[in-house]
């Protein structure tokens, strides 16, 4: 047999030294079934999604083509989307992880939803993410004595005290010594999502006295925001701790923070999920919700994004509590963060907040969109749009059509290299290797890098280079692989009865990276439905290269059943460690053919 083996030395250039990258060649979902068979519950056709509900599903890419996107798609259930069909319809029309919010409906309400998300999952042999959304503390006023609320003056003194009695035109209760304690003169005091502005003028230690330099109307139970504090307040209330305890017992995939304010709000969750773990259960990731200012205070953000698992742009809040022209660069220095230490990171509020009503998007929601991909965004979130809107599909559909058109363009893969050059100075050796194989994928002219992982860490590390060909993520793992959704160009194969458990066990410890070149279901000479089995877990030290051409094999499958592979003639780039179940021992990469591990220049000799 065969094999060429490379020097990592060799290959570590720049990436603007290789020749252009391969072109996923991404276009619009219509165009995808003209020439292919549908999924069940779709129907051929070439007509855009967004022009009637009817054809909004038809024109949904097969599953088997998801890999041809890389930015992912958040919808929000709610009242507008919470049955099976159109879970499945959303699904079917772009949507990779779905957003359970538990600031409404019950806890068995979401338990419901989740088990038939697994239903869709199960139908499509497809990973579908969870995400739980805690709803935080609510900073609120008390009630007035008139119903209809009191109209503020500009420059009048308001005062917000702890006086159980029902305002007027003079005070208010507000309920929250916290804010009493924390704010100082001259910190300003947002009512009803900014409508109303205060600025505090003096206190003492039941009341603010504040000046108001935003009139309006104030009613009962409107909102406070405090973006000069820093409150002395857990980000998980009572109800919050009780939903995230049921969170993790049904397993969601991730759980979303809110009001998250500095560092120490993530340690209290990871420690309150670590208790509520059963022996062996697999832990949920967690999302920190950007939407206060103290998080840009000091190095808080940089904290925060190192001990959580992911990120979410709460533009909500955020442009509540921050100025409406500082939420764009907000945005783009919270990707970059991200992207910098390989955490995934979700854009989020107001997407497509006209096709609540409008089946048809404004063009300025078109460019914001594309704005949050060229930034790099893992995923794009819809909320009311696809909870509570009147066109749920269409919204799902339209945000796909976006992110295939921006993906399919010249500009953005170069634009890609851009800011993959800034986010790949790393030193480790699993570093190396995933940058290594994302530039050797661009030479070559690969069309998928196919990890092997336990965890994730690995495939998350690969996500993060930004390379122009799908990753395909193979673990043993259905937790993992759901989880792994999340991130940007990864598709997850999800394991199958258990069979190659054996197979991958031990390869997470080393970094195992499969590039394949241009592919889709073909003749191979096996079955893409047959796994070797061989077992990783007892096998030697120096395991034999036969062992390593069964793991070939296994991965080569995988690719087939993704529709990644249609040549046995097209080669394999393969990275590994050798030998097997040493940490970061990734030293090696091979050069094969796709066909399997014992094929060189069309001559295919037994593995046995």
């Amino acid at each position: 047999m065969k094999i060429i083996c490379v020097s990592l030395l060799a290959i570590l250039a720049p990436a603007s030294s290789f020749a252009p990258a391969f072109d996923r060649s991404i276009r619009p979902a219509s165009t995808f079934l003209s020439s292919t068979t549908a999924e069940p519950g779709t129907e051929s056709s070439t007509t855009s999604p967004i022009e009637t509900r009817e054809t909004t599903v038809a024109a949904a890419p097969k599953v088997s083509q998801r890999w041809r996107k890389s930015t992912k798609q958040l919808a929000t259930l709610g009242p507008a989307s919470s049955n099976k069909e159109m879970i499945e319809t959303l699904f079917l029309a772009g949507a990779d992880i779905f957003r359970l919010n538990f600031s409404h409906g019950s806890q068995e309400q979401k338990k419901e939803l989740l088990m038939l998300i697994r239903e869709v999952e199960e139908k499509y042999s497809h990973p579908i993410a969870v995400l739980g959304d805690l709803q935080g503390p609510k900073l609120r006023v008390g009630e007035f004595s008139n119903p209809n609320g009191e109209m503020l003056v500009k420059g009048q003194i308001f005062r917000l005290d702890l006086d159980e009695a029902q305002g007027d035109s003079s005070r208010v209760m507000l309920p929250h010594p916290e804010i009493i304690e924390a704010s100082e003169v001259g910190h300003v005091l947002l009512v009803d999502d900014g409508k109303v502005k205060l600025v505090v003028s003096g206190k003492g230690p039941d009341y603010l006295d504040c000046t108001v330099e935003v009139p309006g109307k104030i009613s009962n139970r409107k909102g406070v925001n405090t973006p000069d504090s820093v409150l002395k307040i857990s980000a998980l209330t009572p109800k919050d701790r009780s939903d995230l305890e049921y969170m993790v017992g049904i397993g969601v995939d991730w759980v979303a923070l809110s009001f998250v304010q500095q560092p120490s709000d993530i340690v209290e969750i990871n420690e309150l999920i670590d208790q509520h773990l059963k022996e062996d259960q697999f832990r949920p990731a967690v999302m920190a919700k950007i939407e206060k200012p103290s998080c840009f205070v000091d190095n808080n953000l940089d904290k925060i994004v190192d001990l959580c698992d992911g990120i979410m742009v709460a533009r909500g809040d955020l442009g509540v509590e921050c100025a409406p022209e500082d939420v764009p660069l907000l945005q783009k220095r919270i990707i970059d963060t991200c992207r910098g230490k390989g955490k995934p990171v979700v854009v989020a509020t107001q997407m497509l907040e006209s096709m609540i009503e409008s089946p048809t998007p404004t063009r300025a929601e078109a460019s914001d969109i594309s704005t949050a991909i060229f930034d790099g965004a893992d995923a794009i979130m819809l909320s009311a749009e696809s909870a509570a809107g009147k066109f749920p599909e269409e919204s799902v559909a339209m945000q796909q059509r976006i992110i295939n058109r921006v993906e399919s363009d010249p500009h953005y893969h170069r634009y890609l290299d851009q800011i993959t050059a800034s986010a790949s100075k790393k030193e480790t050796a699993t570093d190396a290797v995933t940058v290594a194989a994302r530039q050797i994928a661009q030479t070559v002219k690969a069309n998928a890098i196919v990890c092997f992982t336990l965890r994730g860490s690995t495939v998350r590390r690969a996500s993060q280079e930004r390379a122009t060909v799908p990753v395909l993520a193979i673990t043993p793992f259905k937790e993992t692989a759901r989880q792994l959704v999340m991130s940007w160009g990864v598709y997850p194969d999800l394991p199958r009865s258990g069979k190659c458990k054996g197979v991958l066990f031990t390869l997470s410890s080393t970094m195992h990276i499969l590039t394949f070149f241009q592919l889709v279901p073909g003749s191979f000479g096996f079955s893409a439905d047959d796994d070797d089995l061989f077992d990783y877990e007892n096998a030697a030290v120096d395991s034999t290269s036969n062992d390593f051409d069964i793991v070939l094999k296994n991965a080569a499958r995988a690719a087939l059943r993704k529709g990644l592979v249609s040549s046995p003639d097209d080669l394999l780039v393969v990275t590994a460690g050798i030998p097997f179940g040493t940490p970061g021992a990734a030293n090696v990469i091979r050069i094969m053919p796709a066909a399997g591990p014992n094929c060189w220049d069309g001559i295919c000799q037994s593995s046995d």
